[in-house]
């Protein structure tokens, strides 16, 4: 079926029978690599707009190349049209730039009539991305908060409320890291941001409760973030 369709639609202008069917399988398969992204995802930025965005982008990418289709003026115009836009938004995971260009491979090869590479390159792509999120080269620790405070430079200086507060941690925490150490009050205090896993049967209000018996403690915040809740 597909390679009837890449016959009939050799000439310079498809059927309109034929552009659905591309922006249907574009849109398909970028929602293939959505799925997989969002199963996969691991942090404390997941964005519900950038899952939308690899959907759509993938459909932009086939409507495109389906404009340009073999005219190089149209392929210079469109060219010269897009250089108009800029793109403010910064990707600070190279994973999510990824799945952004995965999709833009499926709607560019949906809009050349290359549907079988389009396919077995979606699947190869999120099967690749499945395998890897299982295997060792996967995250090994899933955080599911992050904690913030600050305390006194001198407290911290001693080692005492600091040898209890990695105790306390130890005893609350099935995981932790240090992820922020910065300078407040010209240098009075110090401001502490730690990634947070509870151990089981551990509640968030107990954890919060035991912690604030710490005096020196101030500014205490525990933000609690799921994998799949938009920010």
């Amino acid at each position: 079926m597909l390679d009837a369709i890449t016959v009939q639609t050799a000439s310079e202008s498809a059927n309109l029978q034929t552009l659905i069917f591309t922006i249907l399988l574009s849109f398909v398969l970028s929602v293939v690599l959505a799925i997989v992204y969002q199963k996969t995802f691991r942090g404390l930025s997941y964005s519900r707009n950038y899952v939308q965005a690899i959907v759509l982008i993938s459909i932009i990418a086939a409507v495109i190349i389906q404009a340009i289709g073999d005219s190089l003026a149209r392929g210079l115009g469109i060219m010269a049209a897009m250089a108009i836009i800029r793109f403010r938004t910064n990707l600070k995971d190279p994973r999510d730039t990824l799945f952004l260009f995965a999709s833009l491979a499926a709607g560019i090869s949906c809009g050349a009539y290359a549907f079988a590479a389009a396919i077995v390159g979606t699947i190869g792509f999120s099967l690749a991305a499945i395998i890897l999120y299982y295997s060792p080269l996967g995250p090994q620790n899933y955080f599911d908060g992050m904690l913030r405070f600050n305390m006194p430079l001198e407290s911290s200086s001693d080692g005492k409320e600091k040898q209890y507060l990695d105790k306390f941690m130890q005893q609350y925490c099935k995981a932790f890291s240090l992820i922020t150490l910065r300078e407040i009050e010209q240098g009075k205090r110090l401001d502490y941001a730690y990634h947070i896993k509870l151990k089981r049967g551990k509640t968030h209000e107990e954890f919060l409760t035991q912690l604030k018996r710490l005096p020196s403690l101030k500014g205490l915040n525990l933000m609690m973030q799921e994998a799949t809740v938009d920010l």
